[in-house]
């Protein structure tokens, strides 16, 4: 059955732009050192099988990691993140994915570069959880 393409496209993109998919190219090309890290364990079906799509176009937002098979977003906020305008964007934009339907889990690019073995528990953790829920 082939598949309609703009059922395709929202139920992976939720219509993005194609200038959001230029963004998200050139954002990966220069990845932080916290998303190269990341990246080494998702990337390749290496993490619990699972395909993780890097710097993924979703509406107006880019994501900076994002499974479809579990509707998983994962970020990985810098210190530019840790400005009270931007505390209030980030908030504002993790509610807005949650109320499409995903899930949005963040760490810090210090968590990350300093305890990488953490944040894959923290992520395994959370896919659990979230998986127990989807099974009750």
């Amino acid at each position: 059955m082939k598949r309609n393409k703009l059922y395709h496209d929202l139920s992976m993109w939720k219509g993005a732009s194609p200038e959001i998919f230029y963004n998200a190219k050139t954002l990966r090309i220069n990845p932080t050192i916290a998303e190269n890290l990341i990246w080494e364990e998702l990337k390749s079906n290496k993490f619990n099988r699972l395909k993780f799509r890097r710097q993924h176009p979703i509406s107006h937002y880019i994501v900076d990691f994002y499974c479809h098979k579990l509707k998983l977003v994962i970020e990985i906020d810098g210190e530019y993140h840790e400005n009270l305008v931007q505390m209030e964007k980030d908030k504002e934009r993790s509610e807005n994915l949650i109320f499409n339907g995903l899930k949005v889990i963040r760490f810090t690019n210090s968590q990350v570069e300093n305890n990488i073995k953490e944040v894959l528990n923290s992520i395994e953790e959370s896919i659990l959880s979230y998986n127990d829920l989807l099974e009750k």
